[in-house]
């Protein structure tokens, strides 16, 4: 079984950070794709960033130059660092991992608030 568990969000000014992770059970993690998607209120979920099982990661236009995707595989952990952050940015933000035989597992994602 793959578990995802969300955490680290909350409520942050406009031009604020936080830092997203993502605790993956199971021992798949280092051989599977990551990413962070966003479910913002009425509108559909968005693909924020993702991390291949390489190095090379993918940013929505909208994020690039302010969010960072991260892993450590040792710790089966996903990161995300968000850094000025922008009222447009308030969602829910969702962990996802795809496996190498191309299953995807969600999490149940945590709320990021920017607002003054």
């Amino acid at each position: 079984q793959v578990h995802l568990v969300e955490s680290g969000g909350g409520l942050v000014q406009p031009g604020g950070s936080l830092r997203l992770s993502c605790a993956v059970s199971g021992s798949i993690f280092s051989i599977s794709a990551m990413g962070w998607y966003r479910q913002a209120p009425g509108k559909q979920r968005e693909l924020v960033a993702t991390s291949s099982t390489g190095d090379s990661t993918n940013y929505a236009d909208s994020v690039k130059g302010r969010f960072t995707i991260s892993r450590d595989n040792m710790k089966n952990t996903l990161y995300l660092q968000m850094n000025s952050l922008k009222t447009e940015d308030t969602a829910v933000y969702f962990c996802t991992l795809t496996n190498p035989w191309g299953v995807a597992y969600w999490g149940q994602g945590t709320q990021v608030t920017v607002s003054s």
